[in-house]
């Protein structure tokens, strides 16, 4: 009791700060996320998040050996898919020779050692910007797995380590899972967004890969059916427990910051590596405020990540991963 207890002693300087301080971010916690498209010589800014980029196959590779020699250590890619080779099958997520297999062969053969996981999603495929197979005006679930499924073994087979699915339908893991094993495939992990919300926090995202909904008559407008409501609590728990026990290997909680309540409740209820995407409105916010001088960018950045890591992530996807390592210095 005070004044035998100063709690303010423990907050004296620096050096009695970092030594006890509770949490600490290292290069291996971050996931970075990456964007692939078609061409050469292609390091397309996207817009919507500055200082982000859409990059060739030849661009991949420096930014892969840059990653590495900064102590990152694990990517996660996205292919933005051209508009011809779109459909309502996801017909291209298929192709051996696909962009995405690609990309993971140019990520493995520049870096063997990087862990690369891969998005296993059909929006970015689908000319109706959806997860899954859209008929009569619903998401298709039991044949969307099927596809999921195929993608996911297509994957593997270019040589990812971990595949990601990020689409929400039901029964997924277990199909993808008993997939990959029965093909042969039996280290290649999941790692499963199990707890994804219908967020507003995607916009920039979608307009990285220009995969969002379209407005058609007959096709539904957002993802609602198939990402959570954003006020429910307890479902994510159900949703994640049920992913664990169809053979997920790592979990996942997206968004980020409005979240976190949601990644404690996991972490409290599961022993499995939680995971957390830190997601692209998240990173557009910070970035639009720092450039009108209304926010110091690092000193928020680093709060949100530390944040992240506190509500109990052992791995956080991120944007600002490699300005984050940068500081760490």
């Amino acid at each position: 009791m005070y004044p035998l207890r100063r709690n303010r002693r423990l907050r004296t300087n620096d050096a009695i700060r970092h030594l006890v301080r509770e949490t600490i971010l290292t290069p291996s916690d971050f996931l970075v996320p990456l964007f692939v498209v078609e061409g050469t010589n292609v390091k397309e800014e996207i817009a919507s998040m500055p200082d982000y980029y859409r990059l060739s196959l030849d661009y991949l590779e420096k930014e892969v050996r840059e990653l590495w020699n900064m102590g990152l250590c694990a990517v996660l890619l996205f292919a933005k898919v051209p508009e011809h080779l779109k459909d309502n099958e996801g017909t291209e997520a298929l192709n051996p020779d696909g962009l995405m297999q690609r990309a993971i062969k140019t990520v493995k053969n520049v870096c063997p050692e990087m862990l690369v996981m891969t998005d296993v999603a059909m929006d970015p495929y689908s000319n109706f910007g959806h997860d899954g197979i859209v008929a009569n005006g619903q998401i298709l679930n039991d044949e969307t797995v099927e596809l999921l499924a195929e993608m996911s073994v297509s994957h593997a087979k270019a040589g990812a380590d971990f595949v990601a699915p990020s689409d929400m339908m039901d029964g997924r893991i277990l199909s993808i899972r008993e997939t990959l094993e029965e093909e042969g495939y039996f280290n290649t992990g999941i790692m499963s967004y199990s707890a994804k919300y219908a967020s507003a926090f995607y916009g920039p995202f979608r307009d990285a890969l220009d995969s969002a909904p379209v407005d058609l008559k007959n096709v539904p407008r957002d993802k609602k059916t198939y990402q959570m409501d954003s006020a429910n609590r307890f479902e994510a728990i159900t949703e994640t427990q049920a992913d664990i026990d169809e053979g997920a290997d790592i979990v996942m909680v997206k968004p980020g910051l409005c979240y976190l309540d949601i990644v404690r409740e996991i972490r409290n209820e599961v022993d499995c590596p939680v995971a957390v995407y830190q997601v692209s409105g998240e990173y557009a916010m910070l970035k639009a405020a720092a450039e009108k001088g209304w926010l110091d960018h690092d000193a928020v950045m680093m709060e949100q990540l530390i944040a992240i890591k506190r509500a109990g992530a052992n791995i956080i996807a991120s944007y600002f991963a490699k300005d984050a390592v940068r500081l760490m210095g």
